[in-house]
């Protein structure tokens, strides 16, 4: 049988592929999705070179985003998308479309239906964006993570499977990033596609962070902005400096097989809000200070984001109040008071089920056979 996937959140996606590749391996599985991070950017993306490197098919589409305001060049890559879709399925006639969001898996979903195939999509957020809705409405069932998201769509087509994490969030499988011991570390995160403000924060207080701490510095790979590389040119400018050396590791991508160490050696890990960074925090039970996206839809990072407040594990620190300055008191006085941020409130079993890839596979399983 023939399985399309796709969807923005590909991370949610690697633990159920490697669950179909175990319980029904003849499953032939088709990614279509995004090759590049952004929009102008020539580096591929980091789902791309995930994808790619399971030997899965790799599909690029040209799908217009949701957004608040409308946008008339992205509203002509509606119609665009939808026609790329229904092509790649009459031509890879799959057996049924598994969806992870995102404005990517819209124009898919919504082909599926037309030509007859099922699709499943799963909500990675306590909210639902606007692509998900609207996919809610073409698709099969619809898998949630949280049960508090069952509101946001259609009555009898919600299954809580949970959040599936990537088993090697848990185990330290590599030894590449050398720090010094006798500091605490910081992991500074904002995703495949990075962040230009975090970096720029980051690489301006670069010296005085690296007075009193470690940096894994994931930059992302963005050829528009190039922060990797400002990241590295900033840090050798520094070397002659004796505090800072041995301090620093900018990378553009921490690779899933490096994940487990970097966790394992962060006393406090930067990110965004993305459901997925917030499900692997609260599973490993990660300190950390959160910077949600502003303009995502239905203020969803921020409603993640408060998951990990409530449970005593985070703190939030608003895009509109970050610079260097901000950035640097906060990371002193989160780790002079480190011992404060620990689970007091933990009731979100659903979201860190170790079993939720399984549960998803479970859903899917009859159009495997």
């Amino acid at each position: 049988m023939k399985l399309v996937i796709t969807g923005g959140h590909h991370t949610a996606a690697l633990p159920v592929i490697e669950e179909i590749k175990r319980n029904a391996p003849r499953t032939e599985v088709f990614w279509i999705g995004r090759k590049y991070a952004v929009a102008g950017d020539k580096n591929y993306s980091l789902e791309y070179r995930d994808i790619t490197a399971l030997n899965i098919p790799f599909f690029d589409l040209q799908a217009g985003k949701f957004y608040k305001t409308v946008d008339p060049l992205i509203l002509l890559k509606l119609p665009v998308g939808l026609i790329q879709a229904l092509y790649l399925l009459v031509k890879l006639k799959p057996a049924a479309i598994l969806s992870f969001g995102s404005y990517l898996a819209v124009p898919v979903v919504v082909a599926g239906w037309f030509l007859g195939i099922p699709s499943f999509t799963h909500e990675q957020t306590l909210t639902a964006g606007y692509a998900n809705r609207l996919i809610a409405i073409f698709a099969k069932k619809v898998l949630l993570s949280w049960p508090e998201s069952a509101r946001f769509f259609p009555k009898g087509k919600t299954f809580i499977t949970g959040l599936p994490l990537r088993a090697e969030i848990f185990s330290v499988l590599s030894s590449v990033f050398e720090v010094n011991k006798a500091l605490p570390t910081v992991y500074v995160t904002a995703g495949k596609t990075g962040s230009h403000k975090i970096n720029l924060a980051v690489i301006h207080a670069l010296k005085d962070l690296l007075a009193v701490c470690n940096i894994i510095h994931q930059c992302g790979a963005n050829s528009v902005f190039n922060d990797y590389e400002l990241a590295v040119q900033t840090y050798a400018e520094l070397q002659e400096n004796e505090v800072v050396r041995g301090k620093y590791c900018p990378r553009r991508f921490v690779l899933g097989n490096e994940i487990g160490e970097v966790y394992a050696k962060s006393t406090l890990v930067i990110s965004r809000g993305g459901a997925h960074t917030v499900g692997e925090l609260l599973a490993l039970e990660k300190p950390c200070l959160l910077i949600p996206i502003p303009w995502v839809s239905h203020n969803e990072q921020n409603i993640n984001a408060s998951v990990l407040v409530k449970s005593g594990l985070g703190k939030i620190l608003n895009e509109s109040e970050l610079t260097s300055e901000t950035l640097l008191l906060n990371v002193k006085a989160f780790l002079e008071n480190i011992g404060d941020y620990k689970v007091k409130n933990s009731n979100h079993s659903s979201i860190i089920a170790k079993n939720a890839a399984h549960s998803i596979y479970q859903q899917i399983s009859q159009f495997l056979r």
